[in-house]
């Protein structure tokens, strides 16, 4: 009997470990958020001097859905459409590639509003928070 319990005492050790390597695994790591097209790009703080203008049409989508930067810049959208967005940096529902982005939050129907700077090179994705899989209303900022 004695040598039974010294198994099951073995084999709950053994499962433990196999859980706990597991478990870091599948996040346990502290390593920063990065997108598809590369790291995180913070934020000065307050907006700047804007680099480029992204209108949400009537028609509900972003145009130009690509627009290149420089450093310290802003991001002017315009929302013409009849609805407000919110949009917000990828990827969702985070939102924490490009802080830049979030200073956004909801743009009225009709309003315009600048995203903070841009501190450092970089691609950062946006989307709409409340729409996310609507491809009319994704797309990416360059900042060179």
């Amino acid at each position: 009997m004695g040598a039974f319990i010294g198994i099951r005492g073995m084999v709950a050790r053994i499962s433990a470990a196999a859980l706990l390597a597991v478990a870091i695994a599948c996040g346990g790591g502290s390593s920063s958020p990065t997108s598809p097209s590369g790291p995180v790009v913070g934020s000065t703080g307050s907006p700047g001097a804007s680099g480029a203008t992204i209108t949400i049409g009537a028609n509900g989508a972003v145009s130009p859905a690509q627009v290149t930067i420089g450093v310290g810049q802003s991001v002017t959208f315009v929302n013409s459409d009849t609805r407000g967005h919110q949009i917000a940096s990828d990827p969702h529902p985070s939102h924490t590639n490009c802080p830049s982005i979030n200073a956004l939050a909801t743009i009225a129907a009709g309003q315009t509003r600048l995203t903070n700077g841009f501190s450092a090179t970089g691609s950062c994705g946006f989307h709409d928070h409340n729409d996310p899989d609507n491809n009319a209303l994704k797309g990416r900022i360059t900042i060179q």
